[in-house]
């Protein structure tokens, strides 16, 4: 035991950072949830509480009188709403979306450019800058009543640094620390995570992945990314290239991917190669010679179109099985683009999930479409904001 300068306040700190990494991710959570998804022990977390109540950072009102036991109520905590506004960024890799909003999630305005994000990293930052004051101006708010800015990239960062480090994806960016360049142009502090694990923390939050601890959130668009949730929290791996599934190489697959490598999933089922069969499918269908493709949602169900989706679902769904083997996670979330397809991905994915895992895996795994659509990244920066603001681990 030391004063508030050595293990003791270092301690405090790294509590106070777990909870509110909980909380920013709960509506609402137990106190015996919280020492559950932390591994803190009881009398941490009510000290920790304690500390969060006393700052006004939290609130804790009155649960259910079965979950206490003997008729107690159980006490349930929550973040404080604050007042004044976050903002979201989403970087695609031919788009950008900026976004401003209250505390609690709700858009108050939105602003997106199109420019290509990969080649041209300078132009996208001073793009998503420029955006971000075109949001808040169009909301009729300050940056000074911003309480926090978040963003997710189409890429890996490097945990240990925060700079983009991974030549062969968004190689035109390696070397930059998107976090320092956003926030040298906006004049406020910026967090900067992968676009999937963004899109993990907006179906968590919003979407298909409330109450789960344990899931995985499949961002198939251009390319193919996981953000993966274990126990609660958002896993990256020692270096934060956890998740890059959209390179796994397939058996028989030979086409070149932009790694540098043949055969990778995503130059198989992109949204790009499913497009490209379709438009063939469409093009050579009976009474169909429409150029253009209608939306994935609109799929008419066992329609040529739609198997050309669930054959991309098995593919996706023969590299999760072995996911699900090794992580045992609870759901599937399908998101990007191709998950705005719906059933016959859903379909697809599960077959395979079913024929290739373990019984016992494919069993506990639910798969479900995102109910965010192509929303969940710049949702997941939002709650990623709210979380910041608060003092929150960004994810």
């Amino acid at each position: 035991m030391t004063d508030a300068t050595g293990p003791v306040s270092a301690r405090r700190m790294r509590t106070r950072e777990l909870l509110l990494g909980v909380l920013a991710e709960h509506d609402t959570v137990s106190r015996a949830e919280l020492s559950r998804l932390t591994g803190l022990s009881r009398s941490a977390v009510g000290a920790g509480v304690a500390a969060l109540l006393a700052e006004g950072l939290a609130t804790e009102g009155a649960g259910s009188p079965a979950a206490a036991g003997r008729g107690r109520r159980a006490g349930l905590v929550s973040l404080r709403p604050a007042a004044g506004v976050v903002v979201g960024i989403d970087f695609g890799h031919a788009h950008i979306t900026a976004a401003v909003a209250t505390a609690a999630g709700e858009i108050l305005a939105e602003r997106t450019d199109e420019l290509d994000v990969d080649g041209r990293p300078n132009d996208a930052l001073d793009s998503a800058a420029g955006l971000v004051h075109q949001a808040l101006e169009d909301a009729g708010q300050r940056l000074e009543l911003v309480l926090g800015i978040a963003a997710g990239i189409p890429g890996p960062l490097d945990v240990r640094t925060q700079v983009v480090r991974a030549p062969t994806i968004l190689s035109d960016w390696v070397g930059l620390d998107p976090a320092d360049e956003l926030g040298r142009r906006l004049g406020h502090p910026v967090s900067v995570g992968n676009d999937a694990d963004m899109g993990a923390r907006g179906e968590r939050a919003f979407g298909a992945g409330r109450g789960l601890d344990d899931f995985l959130y499949i961002k198939a668009s251009h390319g193919i990314g996981a953000g993966i949730v274990l126990a609660g929290r958002t896993y990256r791996g020692s270096t934060g290239i956890a998740g890059e599934i959209g390179h796994t190489q397939l058996p028989g697959a030979t086409s070149w991917c932009r790694c540098g490598s043949r055969g990778c999933l995503e130059t198989v089922v992109s949204i790009t190669e499913v497009r490209r069969q379709l438009t063939h499918v469409l093009k050579t269908g009976a009474g169909d010679v429409s150029t253009v493709l209608p939306p994935l949602a609109e799929l008419a169900p066992n329609s040529a179109a739609a198997r050309v989706v669930t054959d991309a679902g098995r593919t996706i769904g023969r590299v999760l099985a072995d996911l699900v083997n090794c992580l045992n996670p609870a759901a599937i979330v399908l998101g990007g683009e191709l998950g705005t397809a719906g059933a016959p991905l859903v379909a697809g994915v599960r077959e395979s999930v079913d024929r290739y895992a373990q019984p016992a895996s494919a069993q506990a795994v639910s798969v479900r479409s995102g109910l965010l659509g192509q929303r969940a990244e710049l949702l997941g920066a939002m709650a990623t904001a709210a979380a910041v603001r608060a003092g929150g681990a960004a994810g």
